[in-house]
C-alpha cells in the first residue's frame, strides 16, 4: 500500500473524467448523447484491454461469475452516462459536476433499500443537506411560475442530471455487489463493452455526420475515459477507499477552471455556496463512514482470542 500513489492516481482519474466531460460538452450542441456514449465506450475498450495485457491479467481479469450482475451494472451505468452527456448540452460543466455529486448520497439511500444497510439519522440529515445544496445551486435561475425559455432549458438540464444521479447510484449498488466476487478490470471492461452495444441502438433515433474535430473530441473522450478508469482502479490498489474518496471532489475545481477558460462559464456566488454545501455533505458522509468502519474493525479485533 502506498497512500501517496493512491491519492495521485485518484487525482489523475478525476482530471481524466473532467477532461472527458469537457470533450463531450464541446460536441454536445450537435452530437446526440447516444452517439457520444458509443464513441466514449468503444475507444475506452482498447485502453482497458492493453492495460490488462501488459499486466498479464487478460485471461483472469475478464472472467465473470455473475453475467446478470454485469448486465444490470452496465445498463444503469449506460443510462447515467447518456443522461449526463445529454445534460451537457443544457447546463454549464460545473453545474453538471456539482449536481452529479448527489449520486454518492443517493447510493446510501438505495443501499438501505436494496442491501438492507441501516439508514441512520446522521446519514438522513446529511443527505437532506446535500439536496439543500442542489436547491441553492438551482434557485437563482428558476422561476416557479411561468419560467421563460432559458429557465426551461436549465430545468431540462437539471432533470437530466438528477435522473442520471439516480441511475449512477443504482449502478454503484451493483458495483458493491460485484466487487465481492468479480475482478475490477472485468467490471470496467464489460461496462464499456455493454454500453458500446447498447448505445448502437440509438442510431435508430438519428446520428449525425461528424466533422474531423468532433470525431477527434469523441475519440479522445474514450481514450481519456479509459485511462481514467485505470487510474481509478490503481488508486484503490494503493490506498484505502476512505483515504482517496474525498479527492473525488477535486473535480469541481477542474470543472470550474475548464468551464471558465474554455467555455466562458462564470459561476455565481450562490452557485459556489451551493457547491460548497453539496461537497461538505459528501465529505461528512465519507468521514462518518470511515469512523464507523474503524469502530467496527476495533470491535471485531477485540472479539478475536489471542493465539
Amino acid at each position: 500500500m502506498s497512500p501517496t500513489k493512491g491519492i495521485v492516481f485518484r487525482l489523475c482519474a478525476v482530471m481524466c473524467f473532467v477532461v472527458m466531460f469537457s470533450l463531450i460538452k464541446a460536441t454536445a450542441d450537435s452530437v446526440p448523447a447516444g452517439q457520444a456514449v458509443f464513441y466514449r465506450s468503444l475507444f475506452a475498450l482498447p485502453i482497458i484491454v492493453a492495460w490488462l495485457f501488459l499486466r498479464a491479467e487478460l485471461r483472469n481479469g475478464l472472467k465473470v461469475k455473475s453475467r446478470i450482475g454485469h448486465f444490470w451494472r452496465s445498463l444503469f451505468g449506460t443510462c447515467a452516462m447518456s443522461l449526463n452527456f445529454a445534460a451537457l448540452g443544457y447546463l454549464p460543466l460545473p453545474d453538471v459536476t456539482a449536481i452529479g455529486y448527489l449520486a454518492p448520497l443517493l447510493t446510501i439511500v438505495f443501499a438501505a433499500l436494496f442491501l438492507k444497510e441501516r439508514l441512520r439519522l446522521f446519514r438522513t440529515v446529511t443527505i437532506g443537506i446535500g439536496f439543500l445544496g442542489v436547491l441553492v445551486v438551482i434557485e437563482p435561475r428558476v422561476s416557479l411560475f411561468s419560467p421563460d425559455h432559458m429557465e426551461e432549458v436549465f430545468l431540462i438540464g437539471v432533470a437530466l442530471v438528477l435522473t442520471g444521479a439516480v441511475f449512477a447510484a443504482l449502478a454503484q449498488i451493483q458495483v458493491r455487489r460485484l466487487v465481492q466476487h468479480e475482478h475490477p478490470a472485468a467490471i470496467a471492461f464489460y461496462f464499456a463493452a455493454t454500453s458500446t452495444i447498447l448505445s448502437l441502438f440509438t442510431y435508430l433515433f438519428g446520428w449525425v455526420s461528424l466533422s474531423m474535430m468532433q470525431f477527434l473530441c469523441l475519440t479522445a473522450s474514450g481514450v481519456i475515459g479509459g485511462i481514467g478508469q485505470i487510474c481509478l482502479t490503481l488508486s484503490y490498489r494503493h490506498a484505502q477507499a476512505s483515504l482517496v474518496a474525498p479527492f473525488e471532489y477535486a473535480s469541481i475545481l477542474f470543472a470550474l477552471l475548464i468551464g471558465y477558460t474554455v467555455f466562458h462559464e462564470v459561476p455565481s456566488v450562490q452557485m459556489l455556496i451551493g457547491v460548497a454545501i453539496i461537497v461538505a455533505a459528501g465529505l461528512v458522509i465519507i468521514w462518518r463512514e470511515a469512523q464507523i468502519g474503524l469502530e467496527h474493525s476495533k470491535a471485531t479485533s477485540l472479539k478475536i482470542p489471542p493465539n
